[in-house]
């Protein structure tokens, strides 16, 4: 673990939780690769890339049952306690948190891939789904650098940037209503472009969840069920 002090001789459970830590920040940066590829397929409509992402998410599939059977492994032969044991059941939930935002950039895929000829583009800009999608990104890759660093306040900033995918989300049904309501024949891509939105929506609770995550195993603090007002509290 990055907090142990490194003049000390690494044990065989400090190598097995290194290895670990690396393995779920190649998983990371794979998923966002994905949801970075997604963004730009939907954005330049690139159907090809959007198969490409489809096509990858049975790489992070693979990834995430290998980190789960290598904790359940570590488990099993060392008996972790305390820090080393928060770290891993910490990784197991990111773990399965990262396989849903696969799971989430993989459908914003498929809706690419079936966009109709006419997509109105006008869509981007009165529903601000690419804004979204590179909050989420961001929010994404902050939070893997606070894993990569044990960096808790990184890791407490994620909760703030949320609001703006909730905002985003909350005006979506209304904005493509009335989008729908002005342009009925172009009802199949804004249907298209509120379910991306509604998928993104998610990706910000993903980024959550794996905050808490960090700030449990670095500071043994469960935020889960908390409301926002309480964990900005403790920023």
């Amino acid at each position: 673990m990055a907090t142990l002090n490194w003049k000390q001789k690494l044990t065989p459970l400090d190598n097995e939780l290194q290895q670990l830590k690396s393995e779920t920040i190649n998983m990371w940066e794979m998923v966002l690769s994905q949801l970075r590829k997604a963004e730009e397929a939907l954005q330049k409509k690139d159907k090809d890339l959007a198969r490409e992402v489809v096509s990858t998410e049975k790489r992070v599939n693979a990834f995430e049952l290998k980190i789960d059977r290598d904790c359940e492994d570590i488990l099993a032969l060392f008996a972790p306690v305390a820090i080393d044991l928060r770290f891993l059941l910490a990784v197991l939930k990111i773990n399965m948190n990262l396989e849903r935002t696969g799971d989430i950039a993989e459908g914003i895929a498929k809706f690419v891939i079936d966009l109709p000829e006419d997509f109105d583009v006008r869509l981007f800009e009165i529903t601000r789904v690419i804004e979204m999608f590179k909050q989420g990104n961001e929010m994404i890759a902050e939070v893997m650098e606070a894993f990569e660093k044990e960096d808790t306040v990184l890791a407490r900033k994620v909760f703030k940037k949320d609001d703006l995918l909730d905002e985003i989300n909350a005006q979506a049904a209304s904005v493509t209503a009335d989008f729908i309501e002005k342009n009925p024949a172009k009802a199949p891509s804004a249907l298209y472009i509120l379910s991306s939105i509604r998928k993104l929506e998610r990706v910000g609770d993903q980024a959550k969840n794996m905050a808490e995550e960090i700030i449990f195993y670095s500071e043994a603090k469960v935020l889960k069920h908390k409301p926002k007002s309480k964990k900005r509290e403790e920023e």
